[in-house]
């Protein structure tokens, strides 16, 4: 049998005659850091000083021992970033400059000092750049001219960190007459349910004489074929297979497949996976409102609940399977059922999909291209197709992976952003889009849809950013406008729009020590990446209330109120118009470091109120108030029947009117209830409530600035676990922020609104020392203008 030895012991790093201690997997900043060498790059302004790094080559060098006992040994890495020679005893094996690959080499009968020595990613792509010319970008760095994770380089979120290292496992592989190269499982669902596993396998030989087979199994099922040369497939059958369902729409089944190659009836090498049987369709047919863009899972038409999701670290490395399975389970439990792969990251680690796979959670996977012209020509077309195809075959066991997209916004770019007449006819990828990915994925995955890109309307006869037609982008909103003009359009899918709000305060404590907080203090400026970001933060503020001058936890609350109310102007309305609008995105889930930007959960893991209103946008059901229109939203696989409870109220308490009126929405869709005339809010001190099913809605028909709010009173009581709020006032969006009380200390909800009389109890982790008075400091809501 093939004998796999992992190769992480006795590394060093090597640079201009000093050298360190090494982890891998790891990266030279993790390593730098671990030595003492460098200070951490997330607090205060560090990554300024850290800038040099990316300048300079490193090296790692550890022991190969020798090995012996069968024909061939490899040396395999699975991921190295990004431009490297590797050497042993002084003699070359080869060279890597692709960051989204592995790698392997013939190693057999050597051993020896193992050095793998990395080139400066800024050299390697100004020596690109050089050769085949500027191409147009979103950001001056280079990072379009090599195939490396692009927000290494920094992004409007994230910080400048250009790393190198060996980022994904390394290893020794022993075998002798042949060994697994390739196995590319197509999985399909049959009629009444018969579930269909086709294993097309590619070996490596070291006898060609000799004769192979491989044997499979999957579900109680067992098949056997014969290679022929170095390629066979083998069919399995299984009947009566148990679905696999995006969470919220079923169960999550998974099957363990395993494959041996067998020489005279001894196993060489096994190869195991899970695979799940289901279908996944893209309907994109034109219609009355443009063209669709809805996914099918099981002949489900579905109305897609999603996040998009950057890399998690700035150093990939550091993510574990715990993350992962930590980061997911969170966007699970805000109801997401689909988590968008951003393009400007990397194909993630089998702990991602593995993960998704168990929770029920879609992956629509980017291929690594974003906001910018990418070159067509050598040496990184050939290196575009050879991860493509890398990639594909290694993710494709995965039921939660749906849907392959060529890029991140570089056809708009193309069409809207002053490409086109800068490029004066060079290359800037298109070819890749339109072309190499989509054969690829055709050839190689022909069970999942592709599309060209993100936004793209499905052709050039449309604008690529056209929200009748395809994927949409709504940015206009948070760079120019107020977030109602959310509400002006019915894009036919939302696949990326976004507000931000300034992460917890314990995680700016911890980013900034020592730092007196303010909006625009140094430390806080550092860590606001996005162009003009705190401007767009205070004009979306004013919109709707008082900027708090000169008060930074006021401003602190006041942004998470805006950001969670963005996102809900958004969401809501466009949930409200399904099957016409199928699906919204949110910018972003996750961050990669401390830092004020779209993300829910923020960089040390925190979730913002924008969190726990997803959790509400994206429930089953959801009550949404459209002026004198009560939308009710039922995602369910039954019919929501019942009585909403109408109340037209004024700001000090009173029910000035009320109506019970009934409603029915059918499965996995919307009704519309209307508002009967008389319970119409009249000026700034009215507004109507809905309740229906323990659900509410509540709308106000004027900016908050507007609205007289009265001093808010309520009582606090504490409990081990729990704090209760009791209202005595309007209290409107209620935030208790659980970290104030202990870097620790979580809440399990975000902003509440309170009726006076109502009364609402907040779960609280992670507090050593409950304290009614502590409690009501790290209260917030929204008071009389001021």
């Amino acid at each position: 049998m093939l004998q796999a030895t992992p190769l992480t012991e006795g590394w060093i790093l090597r640079h201009e005659g000093g050298e360190l201690p090494a982890v891998v997997p790891g990266c030279v900043h993790t390593d730098l850091l671990a030595a003492g060498a460098i200070p951490d790059p997330f607090l205060g302004r560090n990554e300024t000083d850290l800038a040099w790094v990316g300048r300079r080559d490193w090296t790692y060098e550890t022991e190969l021992p020798p090995v012996d006992g069968h024909e061939q040994t490899d040396l395999v890495f699975d991921g190295l970033d990004t431009v490297a020679e590797i050497l042993l005893d002084g003699q070359l094996l080869g060279r890597t400059r692709n960051m989204h690959r592995s790698y392997r080499f013939d190693v057999t009968g050597m051993a020896g000092r193992l050095a793998v020595r990395f080139v400066s990613a800024y050299a390697e792509a100004e020596a690109v750049r050089g050769k085949l010319g500027e191409r147009p970008a979103a950001y001056a760095e280079p990072y379009q001219y090599l195939r490396k994770m692009a927000c290494s380089f920094g992004w409007d979120w994230g910080p400048t960190l250009v790393t190198a290292g060996i980022w994904r496992p390394v290893r020794i592989e022993r075998w002798s007459t042949a060994r697994i190269a390739r196995v590319r499982p197509l999985v399909t669902v049959g009629e009444q349910g018969l579930g269909v596993v086709e294993l097309a396998v590619e070996v490596e030989r070291a006898r060609v004489e000799a004769p192979l087979r491989v044997e499979a199994s999957v579900g109680g099922v067992r098949a056997s074929a014969s290679l022929d040369g170095t390629e066979g497939v083998v069919r399995l059958e299984v009947p009566g297979v148990g679905l696999w369902w995006p969470r919220g729409y079923g169960e999550q089944s998974l099957y363990d497949v395993e494959l041996t190659l067998l020489h005279e009836d001894r196993p060489l090498d096994v190869w195991r996976r899970r695979v799940g049987f289901r279908t996944v369709e893209l309907d994109r047919a034109a219609d009355a409102h443009g063209t669709g863009f809805t996914l099918v899972v099981n002949g489900e038409r579905l109305f897609a609940r999603g996040v998009n999701w950057i890399p998690d670290d700035v150093f990939p490395s550091r993510i574990t399977r715990e993350r992962y399975r930590e980061r997911l389970g969170q966007a699970a439990d805000a109801g997401v059922d689909l988590v968008r792969i951003w393009g400007g990251g990397i194909y993630e680690s089998e702990d991602f999909y593995d993960a998704c796979d168990e929770l029920g959670l879609l992956v629509w996977q980017d291929f690594p291209f974003a906001c910018a012209a990418y070159p067509e020509e050598q040496p990184l077309r050939g290196e575009v197709e050879a991860e493509a195809r890398e990639n594909v075959v290694r993710l494709m066991p995965h039921p939660s992976l749906v849907l392959w997209n060529g890029n991140n916004e570089n056809l708009w770019g193309f069409r809207d952003w002053g490409w086109e007449a800068r490029l004066a006819g060079d290359s800037w990828g298109e070819g890749y889009y339109l072309g190499v990915l989509p054969r690829v994925v055709a050839e190689l995955d022909p069970t999942r849809p592709y599309t060209a890109g993100s936004p793209w309307s499905g052709s050039w006869d449309h604008h690529p950013n056209d929200p009748a037609h395809g994927t949409h982008h709504s940015w206009e909103v948070w760079n120019r406008q107020d977030y109602a003009e959310y509400r002006r359009e019915v894009p036919r899918f939302v696949a990326e729009f976004g507000w931000q709000a300034p992460p917890a305060y314990a995680t700016l404590a911890r980013a900034l020590p020592g730092e007196v907080l303010a909006a625009d203090s140094p430390g806080m400026l550092h860590h606001q990446k996005a162009d003009d970001g705190n401007g767009k933060l205070r004009r979306g503020l004013e919109r709707h209330f008082a900027f708090p001058e000169g008060d930074f936890d006021r401003w602190h609350y006041l942004m998470q109120v805006n950001q969670a109310r963005a996102l809900a102007a958004g969401i809501e309305h466009w949930r409200s118009h399904w099957p016409v609008c199928a699906g919204t995105v949110v910018w972003q889930l996750n961050d990669c470091w401390p830092v004020t930007s779209w993300a829910a959960i923020d960089g040390d893991g925190r979730e913002k109120p924008l969190y726990h209103e997803l959790r509400r946008l994206y429930a089953d059901r959801l009550l949404t108030l459209r002026g004198r229109v009560l939308a009710v939203v039922n995602q369910t696989a039954e019919e929501w029947a019942g009585a909403v409870r109408l109340r037209r109220m004024s700001v000090e308490g009173t029910v000035i009117g009320e109506a019970d009126v009934e409603f029915r929405a059918g499965r996995r869709a919307v009704a519309e209830v209307s508002v009967p005339r008389e319970l119409d809010p009249v000026g700034p001190k009215e507004f109507l409530v809905a309740d229906a099913d323990g659900l509410r809605a509540v709308h106000f028909p004027v900016a908050d600035r507007e609205i007289p709010y009265p001093q808010p009173e309520f009582d606090v009581s504490v409990t081990p676990g729990a704090v209760t709020v009791t209202a005595h006032t309007l209290v409107r969006d209620l935030l208790l922020q659980a970290d104030r009380l202990d870097p620790a200390a979580r809440a399990d909800r975000g902003l509440v609104t309170l009726l006076p009389g109502e009364r609402v109890t907040i779960g609280v982790s992670g507090w050593k020392t409950p304290d009614p008075d502590a409690a009501r400091s790290a209260l917030y809501c929204l008071e009389p203008s001021r």
